[in-house]
């Protein structure tokens, strides 16, 4: 048998879903097989590819592995067995650019629905083929985007699904629409809430919220990647909305359901864009979670952390880091200083009395609030028509200028003006939504309030840092020999401050009615 009959075989899907469900690929080596079978030819290898590769054949694995055999043997003259020549190439360039790689290394193509020549003839036949399977693939990725952009005109969700969705027949819409996927769905929409109010600081506590969730789904490192992160903090498809504006899709409201209000995307958005009030370290530990926000006495740094290995274990310190502190490497146990924060805190709780007479003022103020609702619709749809009426006098200024710098300036202001048109239309809608109780709205709320010790018992470093900048507004200060720095508790963020009664003095003390002689001074009578 001479050198060259032997042979590889090269075949390809242009999909991994079209390998996992249907048989292309095995048909294809089937009938290259044969094919070689009834020519005496020699299978050395076969070359499988499962993606299209954008008609660039060194964007294909199979292709790439193929060259580097020839290579690797450049004594041999091999024929290369193809299906079909679509799955040669499909695009001119490409095509033509292959054929001298093949020519290059000695190798013979040989397709089982095309005879390959080389003559004028042949050659431009072959490219003439090429340029038809490049027209084919252009019109069919024209047909899919048109299909694409009309679904997406229309609110309907088409790229691949996103965490917290999957798909579901949609009957009355047409086609698979976008449902929610829980638990997953209420864990990101707790993870875009935390971040839009506060609770999470920074990207990093997001990413560390997600990974403490056992129902989250993370990759077998348990690491969740920082782009995944900053991509689901930017995407409005979790308020309720589409937008493509690559093909020309405007923000529009979407059919599937919401994870979050268009307030807390916009919210998001702005945090985004700012920077963080409370930047976490990506290295904190959930075994300090007072690291960075006790200072020391002495010089005011910031507490670090560490252990040290005793015999049998490891002991957990806070200390100052301050060369020039006096108390620089002296050590703090950590069960003595979280313990002193603990009893801190309790204190810190209102009592009962008082938080049941906040409670009542809370309830009447939601009261108040649910009464005044039913006039901020009037007040609201005044608002829409103004943004529409300035949309259109914008409109009118962009078609009569020439000036690019104007029109662009106009068109950022109109793009403004509509997003702040359909945040006021989704507050509008709000209404008409299934009414919220208090109960139900502030529910964690009041728990959080009346004990905030509940949830630092919890030991979930997410919950613990909440508690730490929602309870305190700045730093607290720590003597090594006396405890916290906290005498008047001028620390104390205002809600706890004004439920919590000054040392030595109960809340009847503090606050009570006023007389029947009023505020006034005593005046004689005329």
């Amino acid at each position: 048998m001479t050198d060259k009959h032997k042979a590889l075989i090269y075949c390809r899907v242009s999909s991994a879903r079209q390998k996992r469900e249907g048989s292309g690929l095995e048909s294809q080596e089937h009938r290259c097989r044969k094919y070689a079978a009834e020519r005496g030819y020699k299978i050395e290898a076969v070359f499988p590819d499962d993606i299209t590769g954008g008609g660039d054949f060194m964007n294909r694995p199979g292709m790439v592995a193929l060259l580097a055999y020839l290579d690797a043997h450049p004594e041999e003259q091999y024929i290369v067995i193809f299906d079909d020549l679509k799955r040669y190439a499909r695009d001119v360039e490409f095509h033509l650019k292959l054929r001298r790689e093949m020519e290059r290394r000695n190798a013979t193509r040989e397709c089982l629905n095309f005879r390959f020549e080389d003559s004028p003839e042949g050659k431009f036949l072959e490219t003439l083929i090429a340029a038809h399977a490049e027209l084919e693939r252009g019109q069919n990725r024209r047909q899919v985007i048109q299909k694409m952009t009309a679904r997406l005109e229309k609110g309907k969700a088409v790229f691949p699904v996103a965490r917290g969705y999957r798909w579901a027949p949609g009957k009355e819409h047409g086609g698979r629409i976008l449902v929610r996927d829980e638990p997953v769905a209420s864990i990101i929409a707790e993870a875009l809430e935390g971040f839009a109010s506060g609770r999470f600081q920074t990207q990093a506590e997001v990413r560390r919220f997600l990974e403490a969730h056992p129902d989250f789904p993370k990759p077998k490192s348990g690491r969740i990647a920082k782009s995944l992160i900053k991509d689901m903090l930017q995407r409005v498809l979790y308020a309720g909305y589409i937008d493509y504006s690559k093909w020309g899709i405007s923000l529009r409201k979407g059919i599937h359901e919401p994870l979050i209000s268009f307030e807390t995307y916009q919210r998001i958005q702005e945090r985004l864009n700012t920077k963080a009030l409370a930047p976490a370290r990506t290295n904190l530990a959930k075994e300090f979670p007072l690291r960075g926000f006790v200072e020391c006495d002495d010089c005011g740094s910031a507490l670090t952390s560490c252990s040290s290995k005793g015999r049998n274990r490891y002991y957990p310190y806070y200390l100052c880091c301050n060369k020039e502190c006096d108390s620089y490497g002296k050590s703090i146990p950590r069960d003595r200083l979280e313990g002193e924060f603990s009893d801190l805190l309790a204190t810190v709780r209102p009592s009962p009395a008082l938080f049941e007479i906040a409670s009542a003022m809370f309830r009447d103020i939601w009261d108040q609030r649910v009464a005044l609702a039913k006039n901020l619709a009037t007040s609201l749809r005044r608002e829409i028509d103004a943004a529409d009426k300035r949309i259109n006098d914008l409109i009118d200024r962009v078609v009569d200028t020439d000036n690019a710098t104007l029109v662009s300036a106009y068109e950022t202001k109109i793009k403004a003006l509509e997003m702040e048109k359909m945040r006021l239309t989704e507050r509008l809608s709000e209404p008409t939504r299934k009414p919220t109780t208090f109960d139900d709205q502030f529910r964690t709320a009041m728990k959080f309030l009346s004990n905030p010790c509940i949830f630092w018992d919890s030991r979930r470093i997410d919950l613990q840092r909440a508690v730490l900048k929602m309870v305190f507004s700045q730093r607290l200060r720590y003597a090594r020999n006396g405890g916290f720095r906290t005498d008047d508790m001028e620390e104390l963020s205002l809600p706890f401050k004004l439920l919590r009664a000054p040392k030595g003095q109960s809340f009847a003390k503090r606050y009570s009615m006023v007389g029947p002689a009023g505020l006034e001074p005593a005046t004689k009578p005329l």
